[in-house]
């Protein structure tokens, strides 16, 4: 039984993803779109990956950039993700939300972001239809607070947040 990729689609949109714009900056330019495919990798060194479309304008510019920053969204970002995620509005225009810092790197880091990982590209393994970068976290920014969580789930925005503790019988 072969797998469709409508049916593959259809079933992953049952695993809740947490909600990122991954940004980048260098010579290639500054630019950045809307991600939910960031995982932990490794502790050591530092590293995380994110997967970007070939066809994504994103994918050649942290190819050449060499650097990009996972910028975890809150609840409230919900237009700043949508922004990103607009392939018809200009790189430079999807800045124009929030307020944007820089790290190591120079890739921009959304300041109200939960937390944002600065990173240097240290693989890009073409798989199928998108590139896996590996990326070497060399700066870290954690916003005070507990906001709630931003992650995409069955096609939509869910908002994660703190249930109350429950306390299991017997313990």
């Amino acid at each position: 039984m072969s797998v469709t990729q409508q049916a593959f689609r259809a079933a992953m949109s049952h695993l809740a993803a947490a909600v990122n714009v991954i940004t980048t900056e260098g010579e290639a330019g500054r630019g950045g779109m809307t991600a939910s495919a960031v995982c932990s990798v490794t502790d050591a060194p530092p590293t995380l990956l994110t997967c970007i479309n070939q066809s994504a304008r994103l994918n050649g510019m942290i190819k050449r950039n060499g650097v990009f920053c996972v910028n975890v969204l809150a609840a409230a970002h919900q237009e700043i993700s949508g922004l990103f995620a607009n392939n018809k509005e200009e790189m430079e225009a999807r800045f124009a939300l929030g307020s944007w810092s820089r790290l190591a790197t120079g890739s921009p880091v959304l300041e109200e972001a939960p937390v944002s990982f600065d990173c240097r590209v240290s693989q890009a393994v073409e798989a199928g239809t998108h590139t896996v970068f590996l990326g070497e976290v060399v700066g870290l920014r954690v916003t005070e607070g507990e906001p709630d969580g931003l992650v995409y789930f069955r096609r939509g925005y869910r908002q994660i947040a703190t249930l109350p503790v429950a306390v299991l019988p017997g313990a």
